[in-house]
């Protein structure tokens, strides 16, 4: 699971929408960009609220790894295969279609992964409104300022002997 804190900023029936400030493992990752586009430090993410947090708490958000792979999968690589195979394609059919091997080869190649993004944007409707895909609310965090210098929450006092 990736985990993620944030803060609810507006509740409706069955879903929330939680402020989320980018992570320190965004830091380092070549994806960022592309993740969260410009200079932004933090995104609004809507997700299943079954935990029935409320405007202000902090809550955590996961979303299963497996979903993420699989979606980012579907997203970045299909149409990337459908690049090459199309240019493939075009390059050993163009003398039958009296054309130049490297023109037909980009028309081809352009033209598939066109087609792919279309079927992919009507996937991703239809994904839409599975739950397995959704940032789920997991659980409802303290607040932040009800800790101690130290982590410890007001509570959590420990027998000590000198």
């Amino acid at each position: 699971m990736i985990t993620e804190e944030g803060i609810v900023q507006q509740v409706e029936p069955a879903k929330a929408f939680i402020l989320i400030m980018r992570s320190s493992a965004c830091a380092g990752c070549h994806s960022q960009s592309a993740c969260q586009p410009s200079e932004q430090k933090e995104a609004i993410v809507e997700a299943i609220n079954d935990v029935n947090a409320q405007v202000g708490d902090r809550v955590q958000v996961s979303v299963p790894a497996v979903s993420l792979l699989k979606a980012t999968f579907i997203v970045y690589l299909v149409p990337v295969l459908a690049l090459i195979l199309g240019a493939i394609a075009g390059s050993s059919f163009a003398p039958l279609m009296h054309m130049d091997a490297s023109l037909a080869s980009i028309i081809c190649g352009v033209s598939s992964m066109f087609a792919i993004f279309v079927v992919v944007k009507r996937l991703d409707k239809n994904t839409n409104s599975k739950s397995e895909y959704w940032p789920k609310i997991t659980r409802i965090l303290p607040p932040l300022e009800a800790r101690w210098m130290d982590g410890r929450m007001p509570g959590d006092w420990e027998c000590r002997s000198r």
